[in-house]
């Protein structure tokens, strides 16, 4: 079976199986459900302007109509299949309309604070979206980095002390990156230089950062901990205008500064990997390092360059957890979003706006867990705890369609080697 006859099978799959979900949740959110209660949407948070206040909903009838929107994405997948293009948007409208019935069934008689669900969720995927820009380097690079867990931690730690000794948030966020390329440092000597497997290694610094941080925490930030853990956090910058935007203002433009230097990252590295030549020598090196060699690419300098930089980048997201949180640092405070975005780098088939997406979707559900537990929504709250690991091991599993990793992605290059 070819390539292309290949994904169109998988999104077959993928359109029959909207359609069983469809049906399935029709009859739990409808047809099965005696909730008639109304529920109410807020969209203000702040003081920006105010379109739409409240909006109230009968439970059942909301559902419905969140119901219909998901059938029309399953239509706009079908016709998106049909004429040969990728289902993507069309299942984003299917996902977007099985949430919002998903609230109206399991929020009946409750207030959702809508916007307050997305503000949420920007601030539980900025780590990830660090990380899974860490993972993207590294494995573009033909380097496979399982150690965005320890890069993370070390960084939060490491930022957490230095802002409480100095007393001064911005050189906290300064020695974050060092902590983070530190751990990228001891990634690119062992595996690049000693060519050991690459998986293992990443374990290994992990499990090497775990237990640093915790004597740190232990021997230092306990006992003295008015000293070295009280560090101050980032205060919200709205940014002129566009803070004052309906819904999409206070989410996007009413954040941290390392809010917005994750924007500008991105931004950049979306752009340099596909229009400069150091993205094309990087995706060179990652697919096929023999043909890079042979123009005159030194592969390992370049491997070594880009795994470093790779760690200032996750440092950034590292120093989020304490500085753009709750200032101080606590034993394995990163809780395993190492390996969370690190599956939102698979999920989004390893380019920078599909592991955006995907990390954005894992802060959604967390934020929307958090959000429902505190209302006191009808479903438990364990079992919305369990839809971001849920979505991992999807992720990983390449349940969610066809992924293919660079081709040199873990494999150590020296010259005469293909």
């Amino acid at each position: 079976m070819s390539i292309l006859s290949a994904n169109q099978a998988r999104q077959k799959r993928g359109i029959i199986a909207m359609l069983a979900m469809l049906f399935l949740f029709t009859i739990i959110f409808y047809l099965k459900s005696n909730k008639v209660e109304n529920i109410t949407f807020g969209f203000v948070v702040d003081k920006e302007w105010q379109l739409l206040n409240e909006w109230q909903i009968s439970s059942k009838s909301g559902a419905a109509l969140f119901l219909i929107i998901a059938l029309v994405g399953i239509c706009l997948a079908y016709l998106q299949f049909k004429r040969g293009k990728n289902i993507t948007f069309g299942g984003f409208i299917f996902g977007f309309g099985v949430i919002l019935a998903f609230l109206c069934w399991t929020a009946s008689g409750k207030f959702v604070p809508f916007t307050s669900i997305l503000q949420g969720a920007v601030m539980f995927s900025v780590p990830l979206i660090f990380g899974s820009m860490s993972g993207l380097l590294c494995e573009k690079s033909g380097v496979i980095n399982i150690a965005i867990e320890g890069q993370l931690l070390f960084a939060a730690c490491i930022s957490a002390m230095v802002a409480s000794i100095s007393h001064n948030v911005i050189i906290g966020l300064l020695f974050a990156p060092i902590a983070g390329a530190l751990v990228s440092l001891m990634l690119a000597f062992f595996a690049i230089k000693y060519q050991v497997d690459q998986v293992i290694l990443g374990f290994v610094l992990n499990l090497l950062v775990i237990g640093i941080t915790g004597f740190i925490y232990s021997k230092l930030l306990i006992p003295y901990g008015d000293t070295w853990n009280v560090g101050p956090t980032f205060k919200r910058i709205s940014i002129p205008f566009l803070s004052q935007i309906p819904v999409i203002g206070p989410v996007f433009f009413n954040q941290t500064i390392v809010v917005y230097l994750m924007y500008a990252i991105v931004a950049i590295i979306q752009f340099t990997l596909v229009k400069t030549r150091w993205g094309l020598r990087t995706r060179a090196i990652g697919e096929l390092p023999i043909a890079a060699d042979s123009v005159g690419i030194d592969v390992n300098h370049l491997r070594y360059k880009n795994v470093l930089l790779s760690g200032l980048v996750a440092g950034i997201g590292g120093s989020y957890f304490t500085l753009g949180a709750v200032g101080s640092f606590t034993k394995e405070m990163t809780s395993g979003a190492g390996f969370i975005a690190l599956a939102c780098l698979i999920f989004g088939k390893w380019t920078p706006r599909g592991a955006v997406t995907a990390a954005l979707f894992f802060g959604f559900t967390t934020s929307l867990q958090g959000n429902l537990s505190i209302i006191g929504a009808s479903i438990p709250s364990e079992f919305m705890l369990m839809l971001p690991y849920i979505a991992t091991i999807i992720a990983v599993s390449g349940v969610v369609g066809r992924v293919r990793a660079p081709a040199a992605d873990g494999i150590p290059y020296s010259r005469g080697n293909k």
